[in-house]
């Protein structure tokens, strides 16, 4: 099957290369000429496990190739996908140009029947939408369809072949027909509903999941209070089959490029509709609390933060990618760097960037570069390098001796034989 994406981000890229891998002939378009370029040397503008080699593969196979031009990828597509950005609007709401705007050139070049496949998360009503844009600049006969992606920066890949379900929102039996044989070699279920459900189940996963999230980090402040071990109430509860035991992990917070924004839309559009989402807005103000208690408590045992050196490992969201929007850390170092402190950070593939973030901190090579001279030390991001610190040379390193584990990922017997005073979340 011929099949054109549009977008090479995260989902853009994975879900091309992926399809190629399948066996499609799938052409990545983007109007970023840099990113196209750089992917055409076999460069690729983002990091994510086990992306770059199915790349190669599929383009040294000649299934996957990438242009900036609409012109040559549309035409002949049996099926399009939009996978752009959906930024948030300064009120919250989805800022909709990027996916308006390929809409509407994905229409001027038609030449034939196309599923217009919705895989970006969009506003409920976008299928709606994209079916007048592109009737407005087109007379040929098409089919919009509502294709939500699910997938994980750090485990897309993966995510993609191996789909726990995938969504088709369509009221069309020819597009249904079609998106069910471009999914025919995965093996899942594949839920097929109205388009505005799809669109909206989108936003109920990511919303449920960020609420528990928080939840399980409202719990780990009051194991703090009370004595009680966050991982014990955690176990506790995720053997409970109602529950679940994925998503309970304590920490600083969710972050990235879908959590955020997507609870935002979620919590916009339950004000649209004079509903006012106060379980979702709980759990927005308890994430921007996690990352925030972080920092107090490093204050409260450092007895403040002017002056102080602090080494922080970890600058992503998350382990796995190079990602930084709304990520826990960034929030960490800057409180730390508004505090008075001076700051060194470590991060195998993330950086802070003085133009998006708005500060600068000194990078180092190492988690030991980092640690040295500092008199405490935050683990920020759940990095697998940082399961696995020397924690002699790392105690060396520093002048003081504090560790603020805020991801719960070191040994508490081995720090502490260490000569650590070690801090975890959830945990006295």
């Amino acid at each position: 099957m011929k099949v054109a994406i549009v977008g090479t981000g995260y989902v853009g890229l994975v879900s091309g290369a992926c399809l190629a891998d399948l066996g499609h002939s799938v052409v990545c378009i983007d109007t970023d000429e840099r990113k196209i370029a750089k992917l055409l040397q076999g460069i690729m503008p983002i990091y994510e496990k086990d992306l770059e080699e199915l790349v190669a593969r599929n383009v040294g196979a000649g299934r996957l190739s990438f242009t900036t031009s609409f012109a040559v990828g549309i035409p002949g597509a049996e099926v399009v996908s939009i996978a752009v950005g959906t930024p948030s609007a300064p009120d919250g709401s989805v800022d909709m140009q990027f996916v308006d705007a390929a809409a509407k050139a994905i229409g001027e070049n038609l030449t034939g029947y196309a599923i217009i496949a919705d895989k970006s998360t969009v506003p409920v009503g976008t299928s709606e939408r994209v079916v007048e844009i592109i009737k407005s600049v087109t007379q040929q006969d098409f089919d919009v369809v509502s294709n939500p992606e699910f997938l994980r920066e750090g485990t897309s890949v993966q995510d993609f072949m191996k789909p726990t379900r995938i969504i088709i929102g369509s009221g069309s039996a020819r597009a249904i027909e079609t998106m069910r044989s471009l999914y025919a070699p995965i093996d899942c279920a594949k839920l097929v509903m109205d388009a505005r459900s799809a669109e909206l189940a989108k936003y109920a996963c990511n919303s449920f999941l960020a609420v528990k999230i928080s939840f399980i980090n409202e719990v780990a402040h009051l194991c703090e209070m009370i004595g009680a071990d966050v991982d014990a109430v955690a176990e506790g509860m995720g053997s409970d089959p109602r529950i679940g035991k994925d998503f309970l992990r304590a920490g600083p917070g969710w972050g990235g490029g879908c959590f955020p924004k997507d609870v935002k839309a979620f919590i916009k559009l339950g004000a649209e509709h004079g509903h006012p989402m106060p379980v979702t807005n709980s759990a927005q103000a308890m994430n921007r609390l996690a990352r925030s208690r972080i920092v107090e408590r490093l204050k409260a045992e450092l007895g403040g933060l002017s002056g102080k050196k602090i080494g922080v490992l970890g600058v992503a969201y998350k382990g796995g990618t190079d990602d930084t929007r709304e990520s826990p850390a960034i929030d960490i170092i800057r409180e730390c760097v508004e505090g008075g402190a001076e700051v060194t950070v470590y991060d195998q593939e993330a950086r802070v960037v003085p133009e998006i973030h708005g500060f600068e901190v000194a990078h180092d090579d190492s988690p030991y570069e980092a640690a040295n001279g500092a008199e405490a030390l935050v683990v920020a991001t759940e990095w697998e390098e940082f399961k696995v610190l020397d924690l002699e040379k790392l105690k060396q390193a520093m002048a003081g001796n504090l560790i603020m584990d805020a991801r719960n990922l070191l040994d508490k017997e081995a720090a502490e034989k260490s000569g650590f005073r070690y801090m975890r979340v959830g945990k006295r």
